[in-house]
């Protein structure tokens, strides 16, 4: 796999030259298919430092958390505007990754979920009195009615529109042989100024509404 063949939103870390994280360029190359002159023994081999590397990256995690300095933390999670949408990406995956690799764990994902948080929030607040409600659901987007949701959006009830509808429509929207990404961005880039300037005017309009009532 060339770069050129690579999606759009793995362009950055399949980047040849970017330096080394949990995998090596070696590892990128031969995970990515680059790289296809391995014997047997040599694939499994790959394979097996690979697990062995990302397991003791996950212990490294222990470390990090306990003992990483906050502007350390900080300056990680701050990269470049070039790379940050990749970055986001990066976060994304992560996340997913751990949810599939747990699926049949001893200790589910919402739980370890739901207990790094809570110790995130304890170290934010310096206290272990920082109790929080973690709540975490996975819920199948079921049918929906495409006649329902297109009345409600020619009747602009959008507040009536559920989350599942709204998923749901966009996955279609995107699947439909007429769907243009490019046509798109742009048609909602031309009528965002508009959109903006009415979601200030309604504010504006709320606060002068509410000073009236209020004097």
């Amino acid at each position: 796999m060339s770069q050129d063949d690579v999606p759009e939103s793995l362009q950055t870390a399949a980047d040849s030259d970017r330096p080394r994280g949990i995998l090596t360029p070696s590892d990128r190359d031969f995970l990515l298919g680059r790289k296809t002159d391995y014997t047997d023994h040599s694939k499994k081999q790959k394979r097996n430092r690979i697990r062995r590397r990302v397991r003791n990256a996950i212990l490294d995690f222990s470390i990090l958390f306990e003992y990483m300095e906050e502007r350390d933390r900080e300056t990680v999670f701050d990269p470049d505007n070039e790379d940050r949408d990749a970055y986001t990406q990066g976060i994304t995956d992560m996340l997913a990754f751990l949810h599939l690799g747990t699926m049949g764990y001893h200790t589910p994902f919402k739980d370890m979920l739901s207990e790094g948080v809570g110790k995130a929030e304890q170290r934010l607040a310096g206290s272990n009195y920082r109790m929080v409600n973690v709540e975490f659901n996975v819920d199948p987007v079921g049918q929906i009615d495409v006649d329902e949701v297109i009345e409600k959006l020619d009747n602009e009830e959008f507040a009536e529109l559920t989350d599942e509808e709204l998923r749901a429509f966009v996955r279609l929207l995107t699947m439909s042989d007429e769907f243009s990404s490019d046509e798109t961005r742009e048609n909602i880039k031309d009528r965002l100024d508009e959109y903006s300037s009415k979601v200030e005017e309604s504010a504006q309009a709320r606060e002068h509404k509410l000073e009236e009532l209020t004097n």
